[in-house]
């Protein structure tokens, strides 16, 4: 299981490489919510979303002589624009793959790192992953099934613990589940009583399912306005820190998570992807199990958004 102390460890690991991004409160959102509203802002983090954290974590404790052979990375994209970055921070060449669906803005923002993309369908990212760290003797970068990735995620926890003591709820997108079990394991071994609730998409539940199940279920594809958040299954190590640690994990419509988004621009000015706003559309959907004089910290995961999400 991960600990805080390989939180901690991981935060004096990548502290000189990142921002420590602010906590913002969107006083306009109080009464939409029903709630105080704060957000941690990671779309204001370098290259622009949290992932970046695990990808440094991951890399600055992986030894010169394999970086210096390379690394590969699944992605669907912001854990790719991370792995690039500490790639080209590290001197290390950088493979990403990508799947077809991949928005412009993501892949555009990789290779402007000096990392080479290669896509493929969604649901052969991880396969292909695996053959060319075979073929080549690349490290493969796992996205979020892996402790050191979810240490560097947690340390998003550990700032909000110390940026906002008086927070009541943290509410975190779910894709493999790497930011929910780091956050839930920082926050949980620090304060007890906050609660740590996960959102998902409605059309890609395959956590509210899994835990319902009490094992991890792998679905069937499926499309979402949430690009970030399309993970089939839940992650191996990070099941069952969810299972343990977080106390409500709940799904969103897809009109919600782009009502989200465009609540976010409108009302508090703040330009997120679909994949961070839905914690915003469970919040409109009367999802979250939350009370007016609560305050609330929504995770604002990333910001690489192309003007076509607008539309």
């Amino acid at each position: 299981m991960l600990t805080l102390e390989q939180i901690h460890a991981a935060k004096r690991r990548i502290s000189p490489y990142i921002f420590e991004t602010p906590i913002i409160q969107l006083n306009g959102l109080d009464h939409l919510l029903g709630c105080h509203v704060y957000i941690k802002a990671e779309n204001m983090q370098k290259t622009n979303s949290f992932k970046l954290r695990g990808a440094l974590n991951k890399m600055l404790s992986t030894p010169l002589e394999q970086l210096q052979k390379g690394v590969v990375a699944a992605s669907s994209g912001n854990h790719g624009k991370g792995v690039a970055f500490a790639a080209k921070l590290l001197n290390s060449k950088a493979t990403i793959v990508l799947p077809d669906s991949a928005p412009t803005v993501k892949v555009d923002g990789i290779r402007a790192l000096g990392a080479e993309v290669v896509q493929c369908k969604l649901t052969e990212r991880h396969t292909l992953t695996e053959k060319l760290s075979r073929d080549y003797g690349y490290y493969n970068i796992h996205p979020y099934d892996d402790y050191d990735i979810m240490a560097g995620q947690g340390t998003v926890g550990l700032e909000i613990v110390a940026q906002l003591p008086v927070v009541d709820t943290i509410v975190v997108p779910i894709g493999g589940g790497g930011l929910l079990s780091g956050i839930a394991t920082a926050v949980k071994s620090i304060a007890p009583h906050i609660k740590i609730i996960g959102v998902e998409p409605a059309v890609v539940s395959r956590y509210t399912k899994s835990l319902e199940a009490g094992e991890r279920l792998l679905l069937a594809e499926h499309k979402s306005l949430a690009d970030a958040l399309l993970t089939l299954q839940p992650g191996e190590r990070n099941f069952p820190i969810v299972q343990q640690l977080v106390d409500e994990v709940v799904s969103v419509d897809e009109s919600l998570i782009q009502r989200g988004m465009k609540t976010l621009l409108s009302e508090g000015k703040i330009i997120a992807e679909p994949s961070s706003s839905i914690g915003i559309g469970a919040a409109l959907q009367g999802a979250l199990p939350i009370h007016k004089n609560e305050k609330v910290c929504f995770l604002i995961t990333g910001g690489n958004v192309g003007l076509e999400a607008w539309t």
